[in-house]
């Protein structure tokens, strides 16, 4: 708890001023307005879960590990069975590159809630990362068997398999998730890249084209989405393949 609470210290004035804008919205929507100063005073026992919650990811969407992981911390201290908190901070642990601590929130997200899906995503994607595929298959067969619906599962699985040089199965599973009528841009561009080392360019440069065409589309100014990484990353992959045709 210490260590927590010198978390809180260190956060940025906009992270406090944000929990305060949503306490007081909580306190308005109770039908009781008051006003609070997380800067002089912490008192996290007054914010609402959902104040933790939605903060605590747009920390993280920021890149601001440290001040979500301490949220999403207080919210574990408060609700040690909730599964879903684990995972959401096994998340923020696995971007921010502290691994050990990401598996371990996983692994106790799953011993929570065996039937949570997103929680073996996330340990497949663990287990990507560190070479061990054919585990982190496992992992994503059992995320899917949970939600056959769950887009993200299909491509990571997708991707895992093209890793392992099993393009004609990758291609099957990005089928499958761009049937599922979400992520486009993203499938695109991962079916881009199968179709690209799998030696298939013509299909290859069709698929980059249409990743970058959606992007366009609907990359607009406040977007809910940012296409900026994904398009920097199809840019490159399109580049290596050109490459050689100019050459």
């Amino acid at each position: 708890m210490i260590e927590l609470l010198l978390s809180y210290k260190q956060m940025n004035r906009q992270t406090l001023k944000t929990l305060e804008n949503c306490y007081k919205q909580h306190s308005l929507g109770a039908g009781n307005p008051q006003e609070v100063d997380l800067s002089t005073s912490w008192q996290p026992e007054l914010l609402p879960d959902r104040c933790l919650r939605s903060v605590g990811r747009e920390q993280a969407a920021q890149g601001n590990y440290t001040e979500a992981i301490a949220l999403l911390s207080h919210l574990i201290d408060r609700h040690p069975d909730n599964a879903i908190d684990y995972n959401n901070r096994g998340l923020v642990y696995f971007q921010s590159g502290q691994l050990l601590s990401a598996i371990a929130d996983y692994d106790k997200a799953i011993r929570l809630d065996p039937q949570l899906a997103s929680a073996y995503n996330n340990r497949a994607n663990f287990y990507a990362a560190k070479g061990h595929l054919s585990v982190a298959l496992f992992d994503y067969d059992r995320a899917l068997d949970l939600n056959p619906s769950y887009v993200r599962g299909w491509i990571n699985r997708g991707i895992t398999l093209r890793d392992l040089k099993r393009y004609e199965e990758a291609i099957e599973n990005l089928d499958f998730a761009l049937y599922l009528g979400q992520l486009q841009a993203n499938i695109y561009a991962e079916r881009g890249r199968t179709y690209h080392l799998w030696g298939d360019w013509n299909l290859a440069i069709a698929d980059y084209g249409r990743a970058l065409t959606y992007i366009e589309r609907h990359q607009v100014p406040n977007s809910a989405v940012d296409y900026t990484r994904l398009r920097l990353q199809v840019d490159t992959w399109l580049a290596q393949l050109l490459r050689p045709l100019s050459s």
